[in-house]
């Protein structure tokens, strides 16, 4: 039977800067991609969440980069809690899937393992790796 599921992911950089939240959410949708197998057609759609310290772009850029132009993208702020994790990017995508809620695989990299560390079960990334992998899927230039 076909769900929609959430597939959730976070992030952090080392500062607000444009090109650094885009390395790292192409980075982030790339592994989210890889651990759980999906194909982008079964998107229904993604939420993309950033803390009040990020400001130099719109971490939804990083999925149109990759070629998502027909999945319905949307931004926002994550709350401010006190003592919250700064300069932190967070992804949920709702997937339709036949994968039960139990074999989804949630991403948490870099400072953000301590949001969920129950959660953050990956073998240390090869960024340079998923960098190579991450150009392969980009869409060819008309």
């Amino acid at each position: 039977m076909m769900a929609c599921r959430g597939v959730r992911g976070a992030t952090t950089v080392t500062a607000d800067d444009r090109d650094e939240i885009l390395l790292a959410t192409r980075q982030l949708i790339a592994l989210m991609i890889r651990q759980n197998e999906i194909d982008t057609v079964d998107l229904a759609s993604a939420l993309f969440t950033v803390t009040k310290d990020l400001s130099a772009e719109f971490p939804a850029l990083a999925a149109r980069q990759l070629g998502w132009i027909e999945v319905p993208l949307m931004c926002g702020y994550e709350i401010t809690v006190e003592k919250s994790l700064p300069r932190c990017i967070r992804i949920l995508l709702h997937w339709n899937t036949t994968k039960s809620q139990s074999e989804i695989q949630h991403v948490y990299v870099r400072d953000a393992v301590k949001l969920r560390p129950d959660l953050s079960k990956l073998p240390p990334v090869d960024f340079d790796e998923l960098e190579q992998w991450i150009q392969s899927q980009l869409p060819s230039p008309s």
